[in-house]
């Protein structure tokens, strides 16, 4: 066995695929420690927030940035800059320049790149009543909310904070913010950093992956382990015994190669309801369905050594049919059926993906997964709508998943295969 690790770890190959997955595994088991956040919680009122770093509004309004006396005072140079670029983007200008000249503005004396002229351009001109030819309904309407957006972009004023006096009903007030004023993220009481974003529910897509890439890997495992099993038994009494027993072996054996294991897997799933599609339920179904090549090929393998000398030395010993399979027989297939288990593994991934893509994957009250973060992700269109952070981490996260098994396969295979040896 030592001998076979040191092998195994003489492989660049195979040690790239192993740092990768033993990194992914690494991040599955420590996060949940450091994070204790409930993977499915809805934490977010609203759809795809983006990634980024989230405070209270209310906990800054009330730290020492109200109180003239304590305030933090930054004089930033590009500070003003930076705050009109964040409310008024190039696609905004873009557009009020098409306003502008279907108003009637010469083109020639809308400048884009002078904010100041061009809101006073816009003030002037932009009238929320006006009928403009060809102008769609939500055309018009994406201009009343930028106009409102922009109501005040170049003011220099203080922001007044007040309070009604419950004595009085009045507005008291409480405190100033001055353009210049700066809070120290860490005195903020509530802060939460989200740095995949919320998804379609308002979840924080970072521990939902997390926890989906776990149950995948748990469901891709118990798959991989039920279908060599079968796959191992099967090849080893078909290609030692032969006989009636390799015949009936090999006839179930080419009928399941015949129909589609998709279709199978579609069919079973859909036949078994909802409700009852647990992770593990999943796992086993695609264990069930997935054992065929693994059968042929530890067959093919056996039927090369069965007649082997001390394969032959032990039947005239007069050892069993199970002392020879497991003695004599299985030390030398043990290699191949390491790489037919990691190749498992993978390929129950991705059948678990496909299956909850098409929306009979594991019920989704229970845990996530990465096919059924896909799903969310295509039902709520987050392609079309540009919200890369809901679907394109968890596709890297299969591809790396099974980049990082089919290169420990590669790199198996190179070691043990007399055929790819250098």
């Amino acid at each position: 066995m030592r001998h076979t690790l040191r092998q195994a770890f003489s492989s660049g190959k195979f040690v790239v695929g192993f740092s990768i997955l033993a990194a992914l595994i690494l991040i599955v088991i420590v996060y949940p420690l450091i994070i204790r956040h409930p993977p499915l919680a809805i934490i977010a009122e609203g759809t795809f927030f983006p990634p980024g770093i989230y405070v209270s509004s209310f906990d800054v309004v009330n730290t020492n940035t109200t109180s003239a006396n304590t305030a933090y005072i930054l004089h930033l140079p590009d500070a003003d800059a930076k705050r009109i670029a964040s409310r008024l983007t190039r696609d905004d200008r873009l557009a009020m320049r098409d306003w502008l000249v279907a108003y009637g503005v010469p083109e020639n004396e809308i400048d884009i790149e002078d904010t100041a002229k061009l809101l006073e351009q816009w003030e002037k001109a932009y009238d929320p009543k006006a009928k403009i030819e060809g102008m769609t309904i939500a055309k018009r309407n994406y201009y009343a909310r930028l106009d409102q957006a922009l109501k005040g972009l170049l003011s220099t004023n203080e922001i007044i904070i007040a309070a009604q006096d419950p004595a009085t009903g009045a507005l008291v007030q409480k405190g100033i913010i001055n353009r210049s004023d700066y809070v120290n993220v860490n005195q903020v009481a509530n802060v939460r950093v989200l740095p995949l974003g919320t998804d379609n529910f308002g979840r924080d897509v970072l521990t939902e992956l997390v926890k989906a890439t776990a149950v995948s890997l748990q469901i891709g495992f118990v798959a991989g382990l039920i279908a060599t099993l079968i796959g191992l038994t099967l090849g080893l009494l078909a290609g030692y015994i032969g006989g009636l027993v390799d015949d009936v072996i090999m006839f179930f054996t080419n009928l399941f190669t015949v129909i589609p294991t998709i279709v199978l897997l579609i069919l079973i799933s859909f036949s078994i309801g909802q409700e009852k599609r647990g992770a593990f339920t999943i796992a086993a179904v695609i264990g069930f369905t997935s054992w065929v090549w693994t059968t042929r090929a530890v067959r093919a393998q056996v039927m090369s050594l069965r007649n082997r000398d001390h394969v032959n030395l032990s039947k005239l010993s007069g050892h069993s049919i199970p002392h020879i399979i497991v003695r004599d027989i299985l030390p030398y297939i043990a290699s191949y059926v390491v790489m037919a288990f990691i190749l498992q593994i993978s390929t129950a991934i991705l059948a678990e993906a496909g299956l909850s893509i098409l929306g009979l994957g594991p019920k989704t009250t229970e845990v996530p997964t990465l096919g059924l973060m896909l799903n969310w992700a295509f039902i709520y269109q987050a392609p079309i709508l540009g919200k890369w952070w809901a679907y394109l981490p968890v596709i890297l996260t299969i591809a790396l998943i099974t980049f990082s098994m089919n290169l420990m396969n590669t790199g198996l295979d190179q070691i043990f295969n007399p055929a790819l040896r250098e």
